[in-house]
């Protein structure tokens, strides 16, 4: 796990609500950090920026994270709100201090950055109140949509390596 990047050429495909809205809501990516206003929160693999764009308006800044600059020179081209900023980083070494950000998310990512390595920096990135909210697709399902499924995570699996990170799994 946590090598397998989504091919830039074609981050067109990242843009397509139809399909996007289908896996998780914008609701659901906001419901689940349950940000303030002038909250500073990090997408995750933000990709395109499809669900940074959704986040962007709830909260004071968004980073989006990516380790792949042919996605943030997409994004760029899209167009980026004056709240996001975009961070060249892989999720394992982030530029942040302790307890810096207020929340966190990642939408059908953390197959490519989950590793323990890169959950305990999560852990040092958030606040002790922040919220991480994870959707991904599951290494129990068909593989007939996403990543192979031998690249993909159980969800017991997941939740073991973030309650050793410090984290209290909801749901």
């Amino acid at each position: 796990m946590g090598f397998h990047t989504f091919d830039a050429d074609q981050a067109e495909r990242l843009e397509r609500p139809g399909i996007r809205y289908r896996w998780v809501s914008a609701e659901e990516v906001i419901g689940g950090i349950a940000p303030a206003a002038d909250a500073v929160v990090a997408d995750l693999g933000s990709g395109t920026g499809f669900y940074t764009d959704d986040v962007a308006p709830h909260v004071g800044t968004v980073y989006g994270v990516d380790v792949q600059a042919e996605m943030h020179e997409f994004y760029r081209e899209k167009g980026v709100p004056e709240n996001v900023e975009l961070v060249a980083s892989d999720v394992s070494d982030l530029p942040f201090g302790d307890a810096d950000l207020d929340g966190a998310f990642s939408t059908m990512t953390f197959h490519e950055f989950g590793t323990s390595g890169s959950v305990a920096e999560l852990a040092r990135v958030l606040a002790t109140d922040a919220r991480l909210a994870i959707f991904d697709w599951s290494a129990d399902g068909d593989g007939d949509d996403g990543p192979p499924v031998d690249e993909r995570y159980d969800a017991a699996v997941a939740v073991e390596m973030l309650e050793t990170a410090g984290f209290t799994v909801e749901d």
